[in-house]
């Protein structure tokens, strides 16, 4: 708590204003802020690395007509060439893999050619 005050310090209080919604079951539903939480969203490379066990949420941000907020968002992306898909551990004769192996740049490329509210981008990724 300290910490977040520190590097925070005044914008702390943006992190009290509802605004982030994920996808559930065709119907978006409100992330309600908790005091000194952070909120993760996992991204489709880990769900391609799990082999679908954890799960990139479709998510929004939504503006708030009464108070300010802020979001900071952070994207981890891996080289152009590095190849992606389910980790070997995790694929057996009981859990096949569920999506193929790829290229980051081949998903980049993939996912900013299609509109944003299409299928989710690493459905053209399944086996």
């Amino acid at each position: 708590q300290d910490y977040i005050k520190k590097v925070l310090g005044e914008q702390e209080q943006h992190m009290a204003v509802a605004g982030l919604q994920v996808l559930k079951e065709g119907r978006w539903i409100a992330v309600n802020p908790r005091p000194n939480a952070l909120v993760i969203n996992l991204g489709d490379q880990l769900q391609a690395l799990s082999n679908g066990r954890y799960k990139s949420v479709w998510h929004r941000a939504v503006v708030n007509s009464d108070r300010p907020r802020m979001s900071i968002a952070s994207f981890l992306c891996p080289c152009n060439s590095v190849k992606l898909g389910p980790a070997e551990k995790l694929i057996g004769e009981k859990s096949p893999a569920v999506y193929r192996n790829y290229t980051y740049d081949e998903y980049y490329k993939k996912f900013w050619s299609r509109n944003l509210d299409q299928e989710h981008c690493l459905e053209l990724f399944r086996t």
